[in-house]
């Protein structure tokens, strides 16, 4: 279903019109989305403006900082006085994007940024907090239509300190808020929360958050740790960007349209072997999508008690194991509480719920299929974090599906596996086109976005989940939904 309003949007003379004659329509921006697979250098020739808080010595994330964004294709421009810190200068000598210094008190005329990258996890009380504004006051309106802003931060929960505490959980409110300011422009706003030790863990997540695959995420926290890794793993460890998924094995579920058969796609192109399952009923889709890919389609209903043995003997005999577990099989039987038949309540729990967590039962088993250093990720929705009219149903089911992540991925990390829930918000499908015509308007336009995300939003997130450059994000929920005002 077209969103006529970003049609609009993407005529220059239509926005000028609404805009000259005072029209009140909320015109959207059309989102920069990224295309093909992932590439090694998915910043190429961005502009980046660099800035933190120096607190009581130097940043454990500058060597990251410095090696991440140049490593991937962008010039860093490091705002303060005219020393530019020796990473800086070795990284973008080694990788051909030298830095430049920026001034804040003498900017460049004309300057335009793709990004902004903020380190503020030295900042210990409120005084510090003024170096947020400080640093994106004079910058924010150079930012660029689609730009990125990441903020680096450490978790609240493990400070030395109510008040380091504090300051830190202010990080978070800002950037949300700073989301909901820059939206309209098509810009997101996002926050990363390292654990001490997690440093060599940022570059995955870093690189997604800046880069085009994340154009519908804006306003969220994510909270990278070691957990999944021991001090040898932690050490090693240096992951591919390109290819990563070469010689893995990924089942989605769900996979014959919409968001199962985006992400199948896009798991193939980073070279994984994709098992595709859903209902026989879909048979003839489910095939054609398996036969595009090269993968290998499997006929089951999630719900049969019998399938969870099915899948694992397929995987292990048919496929020697499986590395990546999507869970996207679900269903809606909407109606209010009083008007709900307890089937279509049993439906939905049978299928959102049940079914994941008797799948994963007989994945992990000591004879299942599931590998170490695997990764499970499940889809969750906006609707289990907030709430929905007539949905009492599904949104119990998915508010469970992010308890069981977060519990799940206690259980797995000392496998090495990580676990993470999916939180989509208003998505572009056939389902969200049978709703009701102003229903849907408001559904696309509740978002600082101001705009629905299509299934390849969700599949990328999932995809990047599934990649060795999300070692540091286990028990996360990350909500793609265009930083909608419900729930976010």
């Amino acid at each position: 279903m077209n969103d006529i309003l970003l049609q609009l949007g993407k005529n220059p003379q239509a926005r000028r019109l609404v805009k000259t004659l005072g029209l009140p329509l909320p015109i959207p921006q059309a989102l920069a989305r990224a295309k093909g697979p992932m590439e090694e250098r998915p910043l190429h020739d961005y502009e980046i403006a660099v800035g933190g808080y120096a607190g009581a010595g130097e940043s454990a994330l500058i060597e990251v900082l410095a090696k991440t964004l140049t490593q991937a294709g962008a010039t860093p421009l490091v705002v303060g006085d005219a020393h530019i810190p020796p990473a800086f200068l070795a990284h973008g000598d080694a990788w051909g994007r030298p830095p430049r210094g920026l001034l804040l008190d003498a900017l460049p005329d004309k300057l335009r940024l793709d990004a902004m990258v903020f380190d503020a996890t030295q900042i210990t009380d409120a005084a510090g907090l003024r170096s947020l504004y400080e640093f994106f006051h004079p910058l924010v309106r150079s930012l660029r239509k689609c730009g990125r802003v990441v903020l680096l931060a450490r978790p609240p929960g493990l400070a030395r300190s109510p008040e380091v505490a504090g300051a830190q959980a202010a990080i978070e409110g800002f950037c949300r808020s700073l989301g909901k300011e820059l939206g309209k422009a098509g810009t997101t706003a996002n926050v990363l929360f390292v654990e001490e030790s997690a440093e060599p863990l940022v570059p995955g997540p870093l690189r997604f958050l800046l880069s085009k695959r994340s154009a519908f995420i804006s306003g969220q926290p994510l909270h990278v740790s070691t957990r999944t890794l021991d001090d040898e793993g932690l050490a090693a460890f240096e992951p591919a960007f390109v290819r990563s998924l070469e010689g893995k094995v990924a089942l989605v579920t769900g996979a014959a349209r919409g968001i199962g058969r985006a992400t199948a796609k896009l798991l193939a192109d980073e070279g994984a072997h994709v098992v595709c399952l859903d209902r026989p009923a879909d048979d003839e889709l489910l095939s054609a999508i398996a036969l595009e890919i090269g993968g290998t389609p499997l006929l089951a209903d999630v719900s049969d008690p019998e399938t969870p043995a099915l899948i694992a003997k397929t995987l292990r005999e048919d496929h020697g194991g499986v590395d990546i577990v999507v869970h996207n099989a679900g269903i809606t039987r909407d109606k209010t509480l009083a008007r709900m038949s307890p089937e279509h309540w049993d439906q939905v729990f049978s299928i959102n719920l049940n079914a994941i967590a008797r799948i994963t039962d007989a994945l992990i088993a000591d004879d299942g299929p599931l590998l170490d250093d695997g990764r499970v990720i499940v889809l969750s929705s906006i609707a289990g974090v907030a709430g929905n009219l007539g949905q009492t149903n599904y949104a119990a089911t998915k508010a469970g599906v992010i308890g069981y992540v977060r519990r799940l991925a206690d259980e797995l990390d000392g496998r090495g596996v990580t676990v993470n829930a999916i939180a989509p918000g208003f998505i572009e499908t056939r389902l969200t086109a049978a709703i009701p015509v102003m229903i849907r308007e408001v559904g696309r336009r509740l978002s600082s976005l101001g705009q629905g995300g299509l299934p390849r939003d969700i599949g990328d997130a999932i995809t990047f989940l599934a990649t060795p450059g999300s070692q540091g994000l286990t028990g996360n929920v990350l909500r793609v939904c265009g930083q909608s005002f419900v729930g976010s």
